[in-house]
């Protein structure tokens, strides 16, 4: 009776040791419960009075899967929607027959095929010619030794250098269309100055297309082809909703290829390549290659994301490391284009220069974020007294200003006409408030203030006369430094409104020449204090030096009129 009694339990134990680890209630052998239990097992209980099982150890590995696996035992996997539809296996495909909408994500699917096919009908190549003018040569045929096999070769070599003549150079680059009606977004290079230009299209058709207008600032064209029906289109994104690390798909005309799809991810945001003076490009490992400029570059949702426009190569081909035009940035300038035929751009009339750790220290602001103003454009928006220099911007019409290189790209998105309000440090306030005092200006238009420096900018002279012995001359930081007189106007061509200390002299390796001061600049101030003749400069500086300050802030006029601040040790 006894073993008969024992014989369910005995057989209880066995089925317990035996039973797979993924089953609810198994035990790994040092006796903890599984890290990742069955979905819908209940974890088990204490017994009452005995102490609890230990906590598994935490790990900081938590693994994510790049691209979806595809699921074996007819699990879901997170894919991206296309077409509309859920894609095969995405969560919310069994409820979509329900009715309820796809949930979108950001992970890319196992396959882009139905989300390239949805595509690729908006994509076009751009195809352009422009007549270039050969002028005659007058250079002597070449000459073979008499006999030669090379003399034909040499022959039609040079059969067009005899006269003047007209030859077409042509170039491909790839567009997309962004409205039915026939409006499609490539590069302005790719277009150059085209006397023609030829959209094809991904079915065989061809049509002539109209240059509504282009901007060489952002590399953007905008033309228009009259299809006489519905083209098909794709739609700008919000190209700040990108990460680093989602996945993109560019599809362009590589090399003349059409219609070739690239996928890769987010390398980086921001980039500045020295393209322009609005560079915030979008690195990409997507395979981009010749003839992809002016192409778009997808998000996982099919909105483009991208102008495609450039590359780092050695080789002439795709490396991994490619660059698109944002679409946040392109935007603006696609709807001015499209409405105006030009770009209309907001203007602040000031100069700027970065603000480095240095230059914060000598101005006494805590933080290296922002702007520093070095110049006010007369008769510009600046020009009323709302902004002085030295003026730190830290904000822009309710926007962060990180850096010198920010700030332009946001007046220049920002409507001509519009007040804003700039945030600044001022050093009157800097030490006072806690907070950056506001000032308000109304933005000009950046065109209309590039003609009016251009018609007052003066040539500086291209070489200055040596200087003369002076009377008074001072030395200081390894400078020799002048009063603004009569003679040094004439030595240094000085203009006649020209106030501070005239550099007269570098010393050689000095910290001033590393630096970049140079004879015939001015200094105007110094630690933001202004000054108006050499002895006054080695005054202040000293000053400082008596202070146990370790820098000078030196406020610099070049020859051609730039302003920058320059910290010069003072040991």
């Amino acid at each position: 009776m006894r073993v008969q009694a024992l014989l369910p339990v005995l057989l209880a134990a066995l089925l317990a040791s035996v039973a797979p680890p993924h089953m609810a209630g198994a035990q790994t052998p040092g006796g903890a419960e599984p890290a990742h239990p069955a979905p819908g097992a209940e974890a088990p209980q204490a017994a009452p009075g005995a102490e609890a099982p230990p906590e598994p150890p935490a790990t900081n590995e938590e693994r994510v899967p790049a691209l979806p696996v595809p699921p074996t035992d007819g699990g879901a996997t997170e894919q991206a929607p296309a077409n509309g539809n859920a894609l095969p296996g995405a969560p919310g495909a069994a409820s979509q027959a329900q009715g309820e909408a796809p949930r979108p994500t950001r992970y890319g699917p196992v396959s882009v095929a139905d989300l390239a096919d949805r595509l690729l009908d908006a994509v076009v190549n751009v195809s352009t010619s422009q007549g270039v003018d050969r002028p005659g040569r007058g250079v002597p045929p070449l000459q073979a030794p008499e006999g030669s096999p090379l003399q034909d070769f040499f022959d039609d070599l040079l059969r067009d250098r005899e006269g003047p003549g007209e030859r077409s150079v042509q170039s491909l680059g790839s567009g997309f269309v962004i409205d039915p009606s026939g409006i499609i977004i490539t590069n302005n290079h790719v277009i150059g100055d085209a006397d023609t230009i030829t959209v094809n299209f991904p079915n065989g058709d061809q049509l002539d297309a109209e240059l509504l207008g282009k901007d060489a600032k952002t590399d953007i064209a905008v033309l228009k082809v009259d299809a006489g029906k519905p083209l098909p289109f794709v739609k700008l994104g919000d190209s700040e909703d990108l990460r680093i690390g989602d996945w993109v798909m560019a599809i362009g005309n590589p090399f003349g290829l059409g219609g070739s799809v690239s996928i890769g991810i987010v390398s980086a945001r921001g980039r500045n390549i020295n393209a322009g003076p609005y560079d915030n490009f979008i690195q990409t490992d997507a395979a981009i290659n010749r003839g992809n400029s002016g192409g778009p570059l997808f998000d996982m949702f099919g909105n483009v994301v991208g102008i495609n426009t450039a590359i780092i190569s050695p080789t002439g081909g795709s490396i991994g490391i490619g660059f698109s035009i944002p679409s946040n940035l392109a935007v603006n300038v696609i709807d001015q284009l499209r409405e105006y035929g030009e770009t209309r751009r907001g203007w602040l009339g000031i100069r700027l220069q970065a603000l480095n750790e240095d230059i914060a220290k000598g101005l006494g602001v805590e933080r290296t974020e922002g702007a520093v103003v070095m110049g006010i454009v007369p008769g510009g928006p600046s020009d009323n007294g709302s902004l002085k220099v030295g003026d730190v911007i830290v904000s822009f019409d309710g926007r962060k200003v990180e850096g010198s290189n920010d700030l332009p790209r946001m007046v220049a998105e920002t409507k001509v006409g519009k007040k804003v309000q700039i945030g600044i440090l001022r050093k009157e306030s800097v030490s006072a408030a806690a907070t950056p005092e506001t000032v308000e200006v109304t933005l000009g238009r950046l065109e209309d203030g590039e003609k009016m420096i251009a018609e007052n900018e003066t040539e500086p002279t291209p070489e200055a006369g040596e200087p003369t012995e002076e009377t008074g001359a001072v030395e200081t930081l390894g400078l020799t430094l002048g009063d603004v007189d009569e003679k040094t106007r004439k030595s240094f061509d000085l203009a006649e409104d020209a106030s501070g200390a005239v550099v007269t002299a570098v010393a050689p390796n000095s910290a001033a020449a590393e630096k970049g001061v140079e004879a015939g600049m001015l200094i105007t101030e110094v630690a933001q204090e202004p000054v108006s003749s050499a002895a006054e400069v080695k005054e202040k500086i000293d000053r400082l030096k008596d202070e146990g300050r370790r820098n000078a802030l030196l406020l610099l006029t070049g020859a051609n009129g730039d302003v920058r601040f320059v910290v010069v040790p003072i040991d």
